[in-house]
């Protein structure tokens, strides 16, 4: 089952990368200033930029987009939950998409996710499935910082905390395997998703773990 209580999170919660000399908050800062780096799931308003960092990320590359705009307002409006987002100074920096899959393996990634059912305006999911992760990006301007590496990790230990999700899928090209590697995916082989002149290997992730496990940990 997930709810929207997950969004409570230690790893969504902001954190400051701008303190003053000596710790001290001059008397003339303004109070509603933005945080310098905060983490949290996306919204539909948010699908323009991540839009635009997916289409200057991928297009190049492949020729085309993993998620169509119409795609990334979907997730966005029906399962936010498994998205997360990096903003600095308000302005998203990094993000990553996610959706329910109902199946052991992933397929062409035009078809149809698991979305949760809504119950007294609560999100749950009715199975235990894993999470298919459709993309993660960097601004241009953000790239060769280790943002991906710190988003990901992140990313994953916030799934931890949501109940009922036990996997992690997605698909990549061979160069990134060793990314992932490091972030504790296991490569089970060539995916049946292909794009014309690329080929991917899919790679898997067990959520479970200590922050799954305390249910009081304030996850």
């Amino acid at each position: 089952i997930m709810t929207h209580q997950v969004s409570r999170s230690p790893f969504l919660k902001p954190f400051y990368t701008r303190t003053p000399v000596g710790g001290v908050i001059p008397r003339t800062q303004r109070r509603h200033t933005l945080p310098a780096s905060e983490f949290r799931n996306l919204t539909p308003q948010d699908a323009i930029s991540v839009f635009e960092i997916e289409r200057e990320a991928f297009v190049s590359v492949s020729g085309e987009c993993p998620l169509t705009l119409d795609e990334v307002l979907n997730f966005l409006s029906q399962c936010p939950e498994l998205s997360l987002g990096w903003f600095e100074e308000g302005q998203l920096v990094a993000f990553i998409i996610g959706s329910g899959w109902g199946k052991e393996r992933l397929e062409q990634v035009r078809q149809t996710p698991q979305f949760p059912v809504t119950i007294n305006k609560i999100h749950v999911f009715t199975l235990i499935i894993p999470v298919h992760i459709h993309v993660l990006s960097v601004h241009r301007h953000a790239r060769q910082q280790g943002k991906g590496s710190i988003l990901l990790w992140r990313y994953l230990q916030y799934l931890r905390c949501v109940p009922g999700l036990r996997r992690a899928l997605l698909v990549c090209e061979e160069f990134l395997v060793p990314f992932y590697q490091k972030a504790g995916f296991k490569e089970k082989g060539p995916s049946a998703i292909t794009v014309p002149n690329l080929t991917f290997q899919e790679m898997e992730y067990h959520i479970g773990g200590a922050a799954y496990a305390r249910r009081n940990s304030g996850c």
